[in-house]
């Protein structure tokens, strides 16, 4: 399990109000909702990434219960979807122990924020030969800039790597052939989604991406080929994306690292220990698994 990072005061219960909103709000856009009292689930409809569940956005009711998870649980695996709870540990506290009690493990990440009265830190000087620029959905680089956080996922951590340009040929061709491209050129018409990326020679080298709901949006995806790690790409695209939301309105802006390690990296673009999320899923040693 990660280690929570810390706080440096009591959560601002109006931007934990805001997060939630926009947890809330981002699926509906490619998913349909099913009720389960203090729990929502989000199914995609469409091809994409898997949705999951998470608290009912101004449930009332009854705490939520193991049964709760259960029959949620029970849903996923009934549709072929994914296990998978989502929440704000400070928004939510009740919901651990019944995801716990119905046989979940349950993993934290930091939550970073860039609240309306934060001043994000100026991007870090790079080669002259790589530039950082938002991409258009026609932009040339777009497929490897979407390909690029797959490598990156694959191949955890801070350190560098060995995966490299031949892997991002084939992992570009895999993505344009299924379609993940295009469905992202199409979010980025729409202005669903922003994408930024580290250029070098033609191929985008690191990318990331947020996704605007009214004045908030979350930074997410950001990560840069193995091989070209420690070089503060990841650092310059995140800045990238900041200052394209503050310029077109967004006021607040959040992430949820993998771990402390890289949350240090966020907080050196300016962003601030605000909260922890939550992620439950089936532990690996489940018995059936």
């Amino acid at each position: 399990m990660h280690a929570v990072t810390s706080v440096d005061h009591a959560p601002d219960h109006s931007l934990l109000d805001a997060i939630e909103r926009y947890y809330d709000a981002v699926p509906r856009s490619a998913a349909r909702t099913e009720d389960f009292g203090p729990l929502t689930l989000f199914v995609r409809e469409g091809a994409g990434w898997p949705y999951y569940a998470r608290p009912t956005l101004d449930h009332d009711g009854p705490a939520t219960t193991a049964e709760d998870v259960l029959r949620v649980l029970a849903r996923q695996r009934e549709l072929g979807e994914p296990e998978a709870f989502e929440w704000v540990a400070e928004r939510s506290p009740e919901l651990r122990a019944a995801v716990e009690a119905a046989g979940l493990a349950v993993h934290e990440h930091p939550l970073l924020v860039l609240g309306p009265q934060d001043e994000p830190a100026p991007a870090p000087e790079l080669p002259e030969e790589v530039r950082v620029e938002v991409l258009g959905a026609d932009a040339p680089e777009l497929a490897s800039a979407v390909a690029v956080p797959h490598l990156a996922f694959a191949e955890p951590g801070t350190g560098v790597g060995a995966v490299g340009a031949a892997e991002l040929a084939e992992a570009t061709g895999q993505l344009t052939a299924e379609g993940a491209v295009e469905r992202i050129a199409r979010r980025i018409t729409d202005g669903a989604t922003v994408l930024a990326a580290a250029v070098e020679d033609g191929s985008a080298l690191c990318a990331g991406q947020h996704n605007p709901v009214g004045a908030v949006t979350e930074v997410a995806g950001v990560g840069t080929l193995p091989v070209a790690r420690r070089r503060g790409l990841g650092l310059a695209v995140t800045a990238a994306l900041v200052a394209h939301a503050r310029a077109n309105g967004v006021r607040t802006v959040f992430l949820s690292a993998a771990d402390e390690e890289v949350a240090r990296i966020y907080r050196r673009a300016g962003f601030r220990p605000f909260a922890t999320a939550l992620i439950a899923e089936p532990a690996p040693d489940r018995p059936g698994d």
